[in-house]
């Protein structure tokens, strides 16, 4: 494929990607859509296309020339990968483009929980200076010696095990393959051993992709074996996690509390009991947004381009 001949169509709501490529003067025609109607009404202008949350599988019809689909999400579950497939158009991931975004976002979600920041900005709202407890169960806690159960061990997972270990914690990891050892992981398991492993967690951080074999991976059965002084931390996809069944152990504080950053079904429905419980953390998918996200892309776009015109094969985190 002739970069030089070639229109990239960057399709995103919020991420300014055509704006940050103008930047690299990189000397291929190129624009955005915002919206998702405009998304559609253009899709036949360009060769390669450039989407996440406004892709849906209907815009392939009108896709006459596409030759290939930039995810600028690691996330790629929302691509039917046959019907790409059948239209011979090939399909590629952003993984690594927020693997630092993520996974500091995990532990921030890890020590704003027992740190108990959440309420106190609820405090700070109320205007209500809280005092010391007595009671030792309901104070903060220290990182140091507690129990991190990651699920997932690709580039996030494995960089949210490296910041946990330099919190002083231990690492039981739930991966697929477990011939080779990973660093800073103390343990590692396969998926069947997950109920065993979930009551010595204190924290249980989800960083799979979301696949048939982890749907509600988290279900009643898993939260329960949990245990009420533990933590749940889902930066995965919202479907690793059986939602209700998340709902009912927060309001009977089965598990200690949960920090999400995905749910089921975005954005989240206003009536939700997950707004308003107070041992919930929330927030909207922001996990990987940063300033630097755009150029981390590009990145990866700018190297499958290359690769495209060479003819060489595979693509960067390619999937069809």
């Amino acid at each position: 494929m002739d970069r030089q001949q070639t229109t990239i169509h960057f399709a995103h709501a919020a991420y300014q990607l055509s704006t940050t490529f103008s930047r690299r003067d990189p000397g291929v025609p190129h624009f955005q859509t915002w919206r998702p109607e405009d998304t559609r009404a253009r899709v036949a202008e360009a060769e390669v296309l450039v989407i996440s949350g406004l892709w849906h599988n209907g815009l392939l019809a009108d896709a006459h020339r596409l030759r290939f689909i930039q995810s600028c999400a690691a996330g790629f579950d929302q691509f039917d990968q046959d019907a790409i497939r059948a239209k011979g158009v090939r399909l590629a991931h952003a993984g690594g483009a927020n693997v630092n975004a993520v996974s500091d976002h995990a532990l921030a979600l890890v020590l704003a929980l027992t740190r108990q920041l959440h309420t106190g900005r609820d405090n700070q709202r109320a205007q209500h200076w809280r005092g010391m407890i007595s009671e030792v169960a309901r104070r903060e806690e220290e990182l140091p010696g507690k129990i991190m159960l990651i699920i997932g061990l690709g580039r996030i997972g494995g960089r949210i095990a490296r910041l946990a270990s330099a919190f002083g914690m231990t690492v039981i990891g739930v991966k697929r393959d477990t011939a080779a050892p990973i660093e800073h992981v103390d343990e590692l398991h396969t998926p069947d051993a997950l109920l065993e492993l979930l009551p010595r967690a204190d924290f249980t951080v989800l960083a799979c992709p979301l696949t048939p074999a982890t749907r509600d991976i988290i279900d009643a059965d898993a939260l329960a074996a949990l245990g009420p002084s533990s933590y749940l931390v889902n930066v995965a996809r919202g479907g690793c996690v059986d939602e209700q069944a998340l709902i009912d152990a927060l309001r009977s504080r089965s598990i200690a509390g949960a920090g999400i950053d995905v749910v089921a079904e975005e954005p989240l429905s206003s009536d939700s009991p997950l707004w308003s419980l107070e041992n919930c953390l929330l927030t909207p998918h922001t996990a990987g947004e940063t300033r630097k996200y755009e150029d981390n892309v590009l990145d990866i776009l700018t190297e499958n381009l290359d690769r495209l015109s060479r003819g060489a094969d595979p693509l960067r985190n390619q999937v069809v």
